[in-house]
């Protein structure tokens, strides 16, 4: 499958999988950046992407980053929806530097990794009775 992108700044390459196994693609920083300690910052990606229909693109953080730059997404991942690829909709990744010093990006780095992920929609039915039992709340599964 072929999807639509367009890069702000040509001079960087596309996003690209590493091997042939990855499920992953790098995105890469636009611009040199800093994030001070304990904030929340949006990096431009360069990156519109026109996701297909029935799928979303999930920005998720890159394994390495955590440990090597102190930076993890504040909410888990992203989700960027089939309908964001506006003209000015470029993906920004939001990361929180959760060290004590301030961190640097520079342009071309690579700052996390996107997944298509197809999704489908529901319609709700809405009921008063639901099978199965109750499991015991958060954590009954994973001794918490």
């Amino acid at each position: 499958m072929k999807v639509k992108i367009k890069r702000i700044d040509k001079d960087l390459p596309l996003p690209k999988y590493e091997t042939g196994g990855s499920v992953g693609f790098d995105i890469l920083a636009r611009e040199d950046f800093e994030i001070p300690p304990k904030d929340i910052s949006m990096i431009p990606s360069n990156l519109i992407v026109e996701v297909p229909d029935k799928y979303m693109l999930v920005v998720a953080s890159r394994s390495s980053t955590p440990m090597k730059k102190g930076l993890t997404p504040p909410h888990g991942f992203g989700i960027i929806d089939h309908d964001y690829c506006g003209p000015e909709d470029e993906i920004k990744v939001l990361v929180y530097n959760f060290t004590s010093e301030p961190v640097t990006i520079k342009r071309g780095e690579k700052i996390a990794q996107g997944v298509f992920v197809r999704i489908d929609k529901f319609e709700w039915e809405e009921t008063d009775e639901l099978q199965g039992e109750s499991r015991g709340g958060f954590g009954s599964t994973g001794g918490y």
